[in-house]
């Protein structure tokens, strides 16, 4: 698993909103600056987290973006599987993408076997993470802050 620019950027969008969550919505103009992440992209991937549940936008002059769902219900992993694709290092071990591959027997061969635990590992660490738990490292690193808006991950 390889996180692109646009996975990066969704994550740290997704940040911001859960660092701001609650009834209001957070312009993107201040997504894009605080973040420093160009605008018309930012548009582009809050369109298709909106697209996939996890935020919810308001139009308008006032408009803008918030977390459809709590942050401790948005785990990483169900983000960059939407954004990114398969998990897994190889796609004969990958549970959603399974793909055949190469080796004359799966079920006895080593790098196969490896790229579990892999892919175990990755798995089990990006779902135990939540947008929440992100935001919670932001205040552990960061300390407190006077402006929410006002931090660089």
């Amino acid at each position: 698993m390889k996180l692109s620019q646009r996975g990066e950027y969704a994550l740290r969008a997704l940040l911001v909103l859960g660092m701001n969550h609650g009834p209001e919505v957070v312009r993107i103009r201040d997504i894009a600056q605080q973040q420093n992440i160009p605008r018309r992209f930012l548009e582009q991937i809050l369109n298709d987290l909106k697209s996939a549940g996890f935020v919810q936008s308001r139009r308008g002059v006032a408009g803008g973006y918030r977390l459809q769902r709590d942050p401790a219900e948005i785990s990483l992993a169900d983000i960059i599987r939407h954004l990114e694709g398969p998990l897994a290092p190889v796609g004969c071990v990958s549970v959603n993408y399974y793909q055949r591959c190469s080796c004359p027997d799966e079920a006895k061969c080593a790098i196969r076997s490896v790229m579990q635990e892999v892919r175990d590992a990755i798995v089990s660490a990006l779902e135990g993470v939540t947008v929440s738990h992100l935001c919670d490292r932001v205040r552990d690193l960061q300390g407190p802050m006077d402006n929410p808006l006002d931090y660089i991950i």
